[in-house]
């Protein structure tokens, strides 16, 4: 069967990203030279050179004249607001993207009451005292801490995709206290409750 070249361009992307994790390599490291790439790949130079720039375009790598190329923080680059404004125009899309906000940040909230101990309860509080407390710096310590880093990637996704449709509610701290306060007593059924009558988010229907 012969390969398209759509096929061989996304299966170059695939394996350089597979390269990137195996030399475990991240935000600000430099990344193997296109001839070194073409030679690991056993691929046409030509061809490397096209998925490294499809990387750029998306601001994933960035290249320095005379240094390199490295990979960029994902915090720098606005894809997700690029692609917000493609994916997220029809209400309905928006309505399940925060449906699923939702139901990730009350796994969350089942996960931390189920493995937090002392530690992870006084780093939450001590994040909520602090001048980076907002809700989601919240949630995202709540992710963090349950040490799911499947989730914490999945959320921040979600997370990021949401602040470009609905903005983040001012909440009152001492419904935060409260909610922790459930959480540190095992009452995780009182801790949903408590999300969803205080967290929900909802697109404004114009």
């Amino acid at each position: 069967m012969t390969t398209t070249p759509t096929k061989m361009y996304l299966e170059i992307v695939k394996k350089i990203r597979s390269i990137i994790v195996e030399d475990g390599l991240s935000s600000g490291d430099k990344i193997p030279s296109e001839r070194e790439l073409s030679d690991r790949l056993n691929v046409g130079r030509s061809s490397v050179r096209e998925a490294l720039r499809a990387l750029e375009l998306l601001g994933l790598i960035e290249t320095k004249r005379g240094e390199g190329t490295f990979i960029k923080d994902f915090k720098e680059h606005h894809l997700v607001e690029l692609l917000g404004t493609f994916i997220l125009e029809q209400d309905k899309t928006k309505t399940d993207l925060l449906e699923t906000k939702m139901e990730i940040e009350k796994s969350c909230i089942q996960l931390f009451t189920k493995k937090a101990g002392d530690k992870e309860l006084t780093l939450l509080k001590e994040m909520m005292e602090s001048s980076e407390f907002t809700r989601s710096n919240f949630f995202k310590r709540i992710v963090t801490l349950v040490n799911n880093s499947l989730m914490l990637r999945i959320w921040t996704i979600v997370n990021s995709y949401s602040l470009t449709i609905a903005i983040d509610k001012e909440i009152d701290r001492h419904i935060f206290e409260s909610l922790i306060r459930f959480m540190e007593t095992n009452k995780v059924d009182e801790a949903i409750l408590l999300y969803e009558k205080h967290f929900a988010e909802f697109v404004e229907n114009k």
